[in-house]
């Protein structure tokens, strides 16, 4: 795993899914390798009430309730769309779902306007049909449909991205649960690829998104819908941010002191951020950035990095205000403005009857400002 810039869930936790797979004693669906009781655990860690001999670390932070109505949808005939705004871990869960199930997240198809039927049916390997012409050899099966023929969750990310022709050509896949490849002969039954018991298929949407290429009432009859929200209770973040900050560093082997008291700064940042947007008159008054968990995430790795390889051995208000003007400042002179009021209303009365880390934090955020502009 070392060697794998990002290694997928069922590799990086490899040893912790062959110890859930040796204790469970649950009914599994189909060709599942947990229970539904174990995946849920697997992805939401484990309580003492569990009785396991080990502890099994938390990975994905939300509703409960998301999690056990999305296993109760793939342990059905249904496909699972996972809708929410931008950074809400829908493609996080998407993946760990995979990996607990089908112990193989890679299965994945990505929406885009270049996604073709190709991409989710089968294409062919030229050379060989020249050679010894069209057969199941020279076919080479989409991720969907290797996920068909092996009994596993495939993955379709960024559906309403794909154009309409697309979204069609699932809708067979979702309802027939089969693929017919007209290119071949009918001999055996080889122009039919059917599905194996445990496939099905965890898409994902965009909420903001809406319009670009909306799903068919035919194409969302197939689909479950479970709605991620945007992370706002402050423990959940807290802790969701405390957790990647540990796998950052650990990814990175670095030993970087990040003081408690700036997560807080970074916490309650968003916080007020996401409190002007939510007031905001027009869109203009508004942060392009969604302001998700996962842009706070990247707020933070950016300023633990730039601490690491060109600052001192601890995290600084500083360089953390620095990396938050930078990161979200996307639209010039608009977000720069925005985040300039930010500063001048909310942080300067804040440093002045607060103090701790906020002068700095207000001067690093000027300075970026001012460098910016």
């Amino acid at each position: 795993m070392s060697d794998l810039l990002r290694a997928p869930a069922e590799i990086k936790y490899a040893e912790e899914l062959d110890w859930l797979e040796s204790v469970d004693d649950g009914p599994k669906p189909f060709s599942w390798r947990l229970s539904p009781k174990m995946v849920r655990l697997f992805i939401l860690g484990s309580e003492r009430a569990d009785g396991l001999d080990r502890e099994i670390p938390q990975k994905w932070f939300g509703d409960r309730s998301f999690v056990e109505r999305a296993i109760v949808t793939l342990a059905s005939d249904r496909g699972l769309l996972l809708i929410g705004d931008p950074g809400t871990g829908k493609s996080w869960l998407a993946e760990l779902l995979s990996a607990a199930i089908s112990r193989n997240s890679t299965l994945v198809v990505q929406g885009t306007a270049g996604t073709t039927e190709d991409h989710i049916k089968y294409s062919w390997n030229v050379s060989m049909v020249i050679a010894k012409g069209q057969s199941r050899e020279s076919m080479i099966p989409s991720p969907i449909m290797t996920a068909m023929e092996t009994g596993a969750i495939g993955r379709f990310e960024e559906l309403t991205r794909a154009t309409s022709d697309v979204q069609d050509a699932l809708i067979s896949i979702l309802s027939e649960k089969y693929v017919s490849v007209p290119e071949l002969d009918n001999d055996g039954g080889e122009n039919i690829v059917f599905a194996k018991p445990g496939f099905s298929v965890i898409a994902t949407a965009n909420s903001r998104d809406r319009g670009v290429n909306d799903l068919s009432s035919a194409l969302k009859r197939r689909f479950n819908f479970v709605r991620i929200p945007v992370v706002t209770n402050k423990k959940s973040e807290a802790e969701i941010v405390r957790f990647r900050t540990e796998e950052l560093l650990r990814r990175h082997q670095m030993e970087l002191d990040v003081p408690p008291t700036l997560l807080d700064v970074l916490l309650q940042s968003f916080a007020d951020l996401r409190a002007s947007a939510a007031s905001a008159g027009s869109e203009d008054e508004k942060l392009e950035s969604a302001l998700s968990t996962a842009e706070r995430i990247g707020v933070l790795e950016d300023a633990i990095l730039h601490s690491s390889f060109f600052g001192e051995r601890t995290l600084t208000a500083r360089t953390l205000a620095s990396s938050l003007v930078g990161s979200l400042s996307r639209r010039d002179p608009e977000d720069l403005a925005i985040l300039n009021k930010y500063l001048h209303g909310v942080v300067e009365p804040r440093s002045k009857e607060e103090g701790g880390s906020w002068p700095e934090f207000l001067e690093g955020g000027r300075d970026a400002i001012a460098t910016l502009s």
